[in-house]
């Protein structure tokens, strides 16, 4: 049963589990579209259709034992010194490790020691068709349970395995960011998927990062609850931002125009989000991200180059509107509310979002701007009091420690 359940699992993407009752639910589904020896296997344990494997639930555990007995008895003899007579047999016990270990984490896919064994057994092979069965195991792993640790760690193993000399990598982590995107559409909230995207980042050329930011745009307006993908996108452009802080030639400056066009981009379409989607944490904690990096490091940039081509003051009055238009935002988004059952949240929001803009400025700035902060904080204190009166302590004493120097 192993054995036949191994080779259902070299053609199928996509695997389940499944209670006995819906069989029959599934035959009347496909209808006679199989052949009769499909068709039998499905009437017992399994069910294949359109490259998916369905395991039914009542053979679970007797396969289980029956996989690991197998798994550790081959995993022994593999480790067991003096046991090959030669090259043809190590390789022979090496399959059995192989076959068995895959049968066994489609069953419990945190079995460390099963992927521990794939790992020994891959690292002697180093060959790319070999490590790209091991990214399409992982794959069905996580095609059932999109949050096992153990999967997608595996495939940052094989993927680090095929960074030494592969030169499809691009291509591969193109595939895999899509993979992410794929299940993280099933599977709300998946930590570890977006952890393990924003992990690619560092593999990335800037044509690719600069694609990502683009193709992953849309899906993130649509998930404006999830921070994750918020996150995805801040790692992007921290990646640019990296090629810009190593860049030294004479096309630096061009960089830094691009860069700094991404940038005022992402935070015109952060508003528009923000506005649109009313109280919702992640998108002013995005913002939070765009404003820092554009005081304090483009701010910088232009600075130096203010010193070189053109008078300080156009640096301070680019700042100063930037800060115009973050307290004209705080203000719209806390008196105009569209939806009263998220008021006190985008009060709370744009609240949290003011007290923290008020730390943020350099000191080189001058008073103006903090001047025009603090009468910011001040009509927000007292908006915050009407729309929140049980809370007006904490903001007093907000306001109050934001204030101090």
């Amino acid at each position: 049963m192993i054995l036949i359940c191994w080779l259902y699992i070299k053609c199928s993407d996509e695997v389940g589990f499944i209670h006995p009752s819906q069989f029959a639910t599934l035959k009347e589904e496909i209808g006679d579209s199989l052949s009769s020896e499909d068709r039998d296997h499905e009437s017992t344990s399994f069910w294949i259709r359109d490259h998916k494997l369905g395991i039914s639930t009542q053979i679970l555990i007797p396969v289980y034992k029956a996989a690991k007995h197998a798994f550790i008895s081959a995993l022994r003899q593999y480790k067991t010194p003096g046991n090959f007579s030669g090259k043809s047999q190590d390789d022979t016990l090496a399959i059995e490790v192989m076959i068995h270990s895959k049968a066994l984490l489609l069953l419990s896919c945190d079995f460390a020691t099963a992927w521990n064994s794939r790992k020994l057994i891959v690292s002697n092979k180093r060959l790319l068709p070999i490590l790209m069965d091991e990214l399409h195991l992982s794959a069905l792993v996580l095609s059932y349970s999109p949050k096992s640790e153990q999967a997608w760690s595996h495939r940052r193993w094989v993927i680090n395995m095929i960074s030494r000399n592969c030169s499809t990598l691009q291509w591969i982590i193109e595939r895999e960011s899509e993979l992410v995107e794929k299940i993280a559409e099933r599977s709300k909230m998946n930590y570890r998927a977006w952890n393990h995207r924003c992990w690619l980042v560092s593999f990335m050329t800037r044509e690719q990062v600069l694609d990502e930011l683009k193709k992953s745009r849309n899906w993130s307006g649509l998930h404006v609850a999830d921070n994750s993908c918020f996150h995805y996108r801040r790692r992007l452009m921290l990646r640019n931002l990296e090629g810009f802080c190593y860049t030294q030639d004479n096309n630096s400056s061009g960089y830094f125009v691009e860069t700094y066009q991404i940038w005022k981009e992402e935070l015109d379409w952060n508003e528009s989000l923000i506005k649109r989607y009313i109280g919702r944490e992640a998108l002013w904690l995005h913002r939070r991200f765009l404003s820092m990096y554009l005081i304090k490091h483009m701010a910088t940039h232009l600075l130096a180059v203010s010193c070189q081509s053109k008078p300080k003051a156009s640096v301070d009055i680019d700042i100063d509107s930037l800060m115009d238009h973050e307290l004209c935002l705080v203000h719209s988004c806390s008196t105009t509310i569209a939806d009263a059952n998220f008021e006190e949240a985008q009060a709370i929001h744009s609240a949290a979002y003011m007290l923290w803009l008020t730390k943020q400025i350099p000191e080189y700035q001058g008073i103006d701007i903090q001047e025009k902060l603090r009468a910011g904080v001040g009509d927000m204190t007292r908006m915050l009091k009407r729309s929140c009166p049980d809370r007006s302590s904490l903001w007093d004493y907000l306001v109050g420690y934001h204030s101090e120097p």
